[in-house]
Parts: structure tokens; C-alpha cells; sequence
């Protein structure tokens, strides 16, 4: 059979007969490089999403303060405004004077704000008066269907947020619950049934009670994103993205210490002419935290640590690991420093009983993953050292963020071998941080005797038996700015 006769391609150019590129600039050529990227053929640095919302946010740092006012005269209800006073909370910090006004008035606010800024009371107070408002109208709430949430990266984080709202919710007879994982849900069902107010959630645990039809999301009339950026690093955003989706028209707050791509893309997809809000980054704060690096052998590390952890004050040590933390947890204690660790693999009731422990003053070391980062909060630590490197600038800035909390002062102290310098100075500066450079750090050095003697002792008070409610309302704990 004769060979089937294959058609001649003449519309095909042969290689010596390709066209030469004349649109593409020579790779010297920057002049002509940079003009490409400006003229819409490809997307410049100025067009990628993010762009223009941080030069928002930086427009809007560089405002000049607003004139001081109290919380009384920024519109907060009365009666919160006297819980306030009685903690000790009488002049709102930056964040707060600048964003309370415009997220009072129910705008959309996207806010960026680093750790200890004082952002939970920023958005917080906005929602409870608008919740407080409703009430007045509707009355109770129905059950299982909250009117507000508070969507937040973690558990500490869900605790933290809802302990400081309680007291502000109860002087308005609101109720107030947390929603998230290693906690038995039946309980979270429970309180949901009695009719919630405000709802502070993990994402996961929310989703699961809503398909379980324990509650439903009908009802919001505000949802509020904190530390927007951490649930875009702990893979959240789907799960965000169907919260949101599933909830009505209604204010919209997001509030992140740092604005990446998936962040931005969120905040122009569900923000409508949001105002933009800005405070001085953490790092950035002059006179507040001291940075510095300590540059030794690692087999030296330990050792080092240990001289500095005998110090009477409180010292929160950073792992990458829960391996990590367990294990200089454990090598510390050889050592004859009492340390505990907190990591994801603890269940809620160890958790809780590390860190009241931690804040009771009965343990003052405590050795903590990336993760348990997001949402601590305990007074009066003073000293935050990365005994590893963190990833990057944002985890250094969380990290950091525990201590010079609410205008108090502290240090963090970075361990670097050799190895990891470059690492560290990178996010260093992409953190905007000046740090102080010691070298040839080893057991006795005067810059870790110095450490080792610092701070002031802690008193040490007993530590209350655990009994809570899920749901909160009618305690009256410390409120945290």
C-alpha cells in the first residue's frame, strides 16, 4: 500500500526565516524595560494587586494625629466608657483615635495595625455599640443566629479578643462566646443555643457548627477580620472567603499588621469604600523596643539561654518547631530553669494551663512555636528572644510583638549563628528594624549578664481553677487595650 503523500507546509517558517523580536527591550535597555512594564502590555510592580492599598495605608500613616480626645468624645457608649476608666484604659492609642470615628459610623475600615497596637479595642467597640443598638430595637438575640463575628487565625488569639470585649459587652448586657477547635463542641452548641451577641471564631470550628445547622450567619450585621494577614499564611482563606460569602451585607472591618497579595485581594473584593486607617509599626515604634543580635556558636545557644532565662522577670523564648520547643524546654529544666512550652500539639486544657501558669507568674519561661505566637497575650513581659531565626519579617514582627505592649517598654534579642546572618539582616530590614549588633556571644559575656539581671521580679499569684462558661457576659475580667 503505497506511503500516504504528506502535505507540504508553506505557511510555516523555517528557522533561518524567524521573525527577530523588536519588541523586547535589550536586557541593558532599563530605560525601555521599565517604559514596557508601564505601558499596560505587562503588569508593572504599581498594577499588582496591593499596590495601591498600601500606598493607601501609607498616606494614611503619614496623617498627622488627630487632636486628642477622649473615648467619651470619639461616641463610645457611656457605660463602657466608665469600664474603661475602671482598668485603667483612659486615653485611646493611635489606631484607635484614628479609626474608632469612621468604624462608629459604620463605614468599611481596612486598617493596618502591628501587634500591641491596641486594634482589638478599635474594631471591638464599634461592634458591641452597634450591637448594643440593635438590642434597643430587636431585642435578643434569636438563638443560633449571632449578630456580629470576629473571625480570628487561633485559639489564644479567640481567647484573647473575647476577654477583653466581656467587659465593654456586659455593661451593654451583651453576650459574648468563642467558637473554635480542641474544645469539645457540644458545649460551643450550647452556648449558642441561649443566644449569642457576638461570636469570636476560628475559621474551621465556625464552618463545621454551621453545617452541623447550630448556627447560621443570616443575622450579622458587622464581621471583622483580625490579623488578616496570619490567616493568609495558615491557609484560612478559603474558609474566610465562605464566611463571607455566606454573610449579608453589612460592615465589613479588616484589620492586618502586614498587607499581602491574598490579603489585598480580599479587601477589594468584600470592602466597599472602605476608609483606610494606619498606625506606626511595631518595630518602628522609637524608644519602646530594644532589638538586638547576638551572634554565637551553636552548641553555645543553650547554654546562653539558660544564663539569660534566670532572670526575675518574665522571658518568652521562640522555636520553629514543636520538637524545638518541647526539647529546649526540657534542656533548660537540666539546667535548673523551670520552662514550659506551648505548641499545636497540646490539647486546649494543657494550653490554658501552660500559660496561666506563665501568667501567674508560677512559671516565668516560656518556650513557644509560631503558631502560639498569634494571640498571646500576657502583662508585663519584658524580654522576647528568637532563640531560631523566624521565617520571615512577619512572624518576627508577631514574635516581637509580645512585649512593649500597650506603650510599655521591652527587648528582643535574636540568637544568630553564623550561617543565618544574612537571613536575619534580610528580615531585619524588611521589618524596618535598627538592631544592635554583639558578637562572640558565650556563657558570662556582659552583654548576657546584663540580660541575666535585668527586669524586675514578678509577684506570683494563684492561679484560679477553670471552670468558664463558654458562653461570657456576665464576668467582669481585666480589660487589655
Amino acid at each position: 500500500m503505497p506511503a500516504r503523500a504528506r502535505a507540504q507546509r508553506t505557511d510555516r517558517p523555517t528557522h533561518n526565516d524567524r521573525f527577530t523580536r523588536t519588541d523586547r527591550p535589550a536586557r541593558h535597555d532599563r530605560s525601555a524595560r521599565n517604559d514596557r512594564s508601564a505601558s499596560g502590555d505587562r503588569p508593572g510592580r504599581a498594577d499588582r494587586p496591593g499596590r495601591a492599598l498600601d500606598a493607601a495605608l501609607d498616606a494614611a500613616a503619614a496623617c498627622p494625629e488627630p487632636a486628642p480626645r477622649s473615648f467619651a468624645e470619639l461616641g463610645v457608649p457611656e457605660g463602657v466608657v466608665r469600664v474603661l476608666a475602671a482598668a485603667g484604659v483612659q486615653t485611646p492609642f493611635a489606631i484607635q483615635a484614628r479609626a474608632l470615628p469612621d468604624a462608629l459610623a459604620g463605614h468599611d475600615v481596612l486598617a493596618r495595625a502591628g501587634t500591641g497596637s491596641g486594634k482589638t479595642l478599635a474594631f471591638g467597640l464599634p461592634v458591641l455599640t452597634r450591637l448594643a443598638q440593635r438590642r434597643a430595637t430587636d431585642g435578643r438575640p434569636t438563638p443560633g443566629r449571632p449578630r456580629a463575628l470576629i473571625v480570628v487565625p487561633t485559639r489564644e488569639l479567640a481567647r484573647q479578643v473575647a476577654t477583653t470585649l466581656v467587659p465593654a459587652a456586659a455593661a451593654l448586657h451583651l453576650h459574648v462566646t468563642t467558637v473554635f477547635g480542641g474544645v469539645p463542641i457540644y458545649r460551643q452548641i450550647e452556648a449558642l443555643r441561649r443566644g449569642v451577641d457576638l461570636v469570636v471564631a476560628t475559621p474551621g470550628r465556625l464552618l463545621d457548627l454551621t453545617e452541623r445547622g447550630a448556627m447560621t450567619l443570616d443575622d450579622l450585621d458587622a464581621v471583622v477580620l483580625d490579623e488578616a494577614d496570619c490567616l493568609s499564611d495558615m491557609g484560612f482563606m478559603p474558609d474566610v472567603m465562605r464566611i463571607l460569602d455566606a454573610a449579608p451585607a453589612g460592615q465589613r472591618m479588616l484589620f492586618s499588621a502586614t498587607l499581602d497579595h491574598q490579603v489585598a485581594q480580599l479587601a477589594e473584593q468584600y470592602l466597599k469604600t472602605p476608609v483606610f486607617h494606619a498606625a506606626a509599626e511595631q518595630g518602628s515604634t522609637p524608644g519602646l523596643m530594644q532589638h538586638r543580635v547576638f551572634t554565637l556558636a551553636e552548641a553555645e545557644k543553650v547554654d546562653v539561654a539558660a544564663e539569660i532565662a534566670v532572670r526575675p522577670a518574665r522571658t518568652l523564648f521562640f522555636v520553629r518547631t514543636k520538637l524545638g520547643a518541647d526539647r529546649l524546654a526540657r534542656d533548660l529544666g537540666q539546667r535548673g530553669v523551670a520552662a514550659l512550652a506551648i505548641h499545636g500539639n497540646l490539647n486546649q486544657s494543657r494550653r490554658l494551663r501552660v500559660l496561666d501558669a506563665f501568667a501567674a507568674g508560677t512559671t516565668r519561661v516560656m518556650v513557644a512555636t509560631d503558631v502560639a505566637a498569634r494571640g498571646l497575650h500576657i502583662d508585663d513581659v519584658d524580654l522576647v528572644v528568637h532563640y531560631d531565626p523566624p521565617h520571615d519579617h512577619k512572624d518576627y514582627l508577631h514574635r516581637s510583638g509580645r512585649t512593649a505592649r500597650a506603650g510599655a517598654a521591652g527587648t528582643v534579642v535574636s540568637f544568630v549563628s553564623g550561617h543565618q546572618a544574612r537571613d536575619v539582616a534580610r528580615i531585619h530590614r524588611q521589618a524596618a528594624v535598627s538592631a544592635e549588633q554583639v558578637t562572640q556571644v558565650t556563657c558570662g559575656h556582659p552583654a548576657v549578664r546584663a540580660l541575666a539581671e535585668s527586669g524586675e521580679a514578678i509577684p506570683v499569684r494563684r492561679v484560679a481553677k477553670r471552670t468558664g462558661p463558654a458562653r461570657t457576659g456576665g464576668t467582669r475580667p481585666r480589660v487589655r487595650s
